[in-house]
C-alpha cells in the first residue's frame, strides 16, 4: 500500500552551506519535503573540498548532506536573483540559513522581513555563537570543538588535545535544527503561525557534552582527556589483545564478574579493589595490566565472540570498511545507493512511512531553469 511521505507538500528553502544546515535540510528531504538548495555562483564550498572525489569528479564531501534536493544558483547581490530568493522565501514552509547573523537581513531575507508577509514561515538560523555578542565570531566546527570544551577531553591520556574525526558538532547541530523545525511545523498545525528557530554550534556542543557537562555544573569537575577510558565506568575502554585493541564495555558489577570469568580470572571480581564500579574506577591503573595479561592470549575476534557469549559487550576497533561490513552482517541497510551515488542511509526507521531517496545530490544549478521559471510565475 502506497503511503504519503510524512513531509509531503512541505517546501524547504535551503540557503545553508557546508554541513549543519544542509544536513538538516537533507533530513527533511528524506522525509518527503521538497528541498530547494540555493547556491552562490561558485556553489557550496564542499563542491571543491577534495580529495577524495567520486568517479565523476564530484568532491565526495558534497554528497554527504545534499540528496533529495534541487539546486538553483542565485546571486544575492544581483537585484533579480535577490527578488527570486525573496519569492522563494515567501512560498516556502521552511527556510534554513547558516550565514553569519545579519547577512540574510542585509538581503531582505531575514525572518522579520519574510514573516511580515508570510506568518506561517518556519525559519531556522544556524550560527556559531548566537545573534548577540557572539554574532561576529566565525562558526567553524573544529573551532567550536576547541573553545566549547570537547577538544580538551578528547585524545590520549596525557597527550595533546584532539578533534573528533568528523565534524560532529555540525552534525549534531543539523539534527537539532531538524528536530526544532519539526516541532515548529507541529505547532503551526495548531496555531497557524510559524516561528523563528536559532541553533548555535556552541550551545550544541555544550548540550552534547551530557554527563561531562552535568559533572561540571553540579560537582565542579573539569574533565580531561582519558583516551578511550570512561571517567565514571570501569572497565569501559579499549584493551590490548594479541592483534590489537578490543573495546570492552562492562557497565555493571554483573558484567565485570562475567568478564573476569570469561578471561580465566574469576578472582578479580572478589578483589576489594575491583568489587564495585567505584572501586574499579579508583584502581583502574591496577586493573588494566591484569586484564591485558589475560587478553593477550588470544586475538580480538576470539575475545569478542567469547565475551559477547558471556553477556559482556565487546568488539574490535573497526575502520570504516569494517564498520559498514558489520552493518551488513547484522542486516542493517546502512548504504543508500541511488543512481550510482552511494551515501549513508537515513537511520530514521519509520516502519509505515520510511525515508526515501528520490533525488541524488544535485549538480550546481542543475534545476536552475525550472526553478527560476517557477519563481517568476504565479504562486
Amino acid at each position: 500500500m502506497d503511503r504519503t511521505a510524512p513531509l509531503d507538500g512541505i517546501l524547504v528553502a535551503d540557503f545553508s552551506r557546508i554541513l549543519a544546515g544542509p544536513l538538516a535540510a537533507q533530513t527533511l528531504g528524506d522525509l518527503g519535503a521538497d528541498v530547494v538548495k540555493v547556491e552562490a555562483p561558485g556553489g557550496d564550498d564542499t563542491r571543491s573540498w577534495g580529495p577524495p572525489f567520486a568517479p565523476d569528479g564530484t568532491a565526495t564531501y558534497a554528497l554527504a548532506a545534499n540528496r533529495n534536493k534541487r539546486s538553483v544558483v542565485l546571486d544575492l547581490r544581483d537585484d533579480e536573483d535577490r527578488r527570486l530568493a525573496r519569492e522563494l522565501g515567501r512560498r516556502a514552509d521552511v527556510l534554513i540559513a547558516n550565514l553569519k547573523p545579519g547577512a540574510m537581513e542585509r538581503f531582505g531575507l531575514g525572518y522579520e522581513d519574510l514573516a511580515a508577509e508570510h506568518p506561517r514561515l518556519v525559519y531556522c538560523a544556524i550560527n556559531g555563537f548566537g545573534s548577540g555578542a557572539g554574532a561576529e565570531l566565525p562558526g567553524y566546527d573544529p573551532l567550536v570543538q576547541a573553545v566549547g570544551g570537547l577538544m580538551s577531553m578528547t585524545g590520549p591520556d596525557g597527550g595533546d588535545p584532539a578533534k573528533v574525526g568528523v565534524a560532529l558538532v555540525d552534525v549534531i547541530a543539523g539534527l537539532n535544527a531538524a528536530v526544532g523545525i519539526l516541532a515548529a511545523l507541529r505547532e503551526r498545525d495548531r496555531s497557524g503561525h510559524g516561528q523563528m528557530i536559532e541553533v548555535t554550534l556552541l550551545g550544541t556542543v555544550l548540550a552534547a557534552l551530557a554527563n561531562q557537562a552535568t559533572g561540571f555544573l553540579n560537582a565542579g569537575v573539569i574533565p580531561r582527556a582519558l583516551g578511550t577510558r570512561h571517567p565514571s565506568i570501569e572497565p569501559f575502554a579499549t584493551y590490548a589483545c594479541a592483534d590489537g585493541p578490543l573495546m570492552i564495555c562492562a557497565g555493571n558489577d554483573r558484567q565485570f564478574a562475567a568478564l573476569a570469568g570469561a578471561i580465566g580470572a574469576p578472582g578479580l571480581a572478589d578483589d576489594p579493589r575491583f568489587a564495585t564500579n567505584a572501586a574499579r574506577v579508583e584502581h583502574h591503573a591496577a586493573l588494566r595490566p591484569l586484564l591485558e595479561d589475560a587478553l593477550r592470549a588470544a586475538d580480538r575476534a576470539t575475545w569478542a565472540e567469547r565475551l559477547t557469549a558471556a553477556g559482556v559487550p565487546a568488539g574490535p576497533v573497526n575502520d570504516l570498511a569494517g564498520a559498514f561490513a558489520l552493518a551488513e552482517s547484522v542486516g542493517l541497510d546502512a548504504v543508500d545507493d541511488h543512481r550510482g551515488v552511494r551515501t549513508p542511509a537515513s537511520p530514521i526507521g519509520l516502519y509505515d512511512t520510511p525515508p526515501v531517496t528520490r533525488r541524488p545530490p544535485p549538480g550546481l544549478d542543475e534545476h536552475g531553469d525550472e526553478l527560476r521559471a517557477w519563481l517568476r510565475g504565479p504562486r
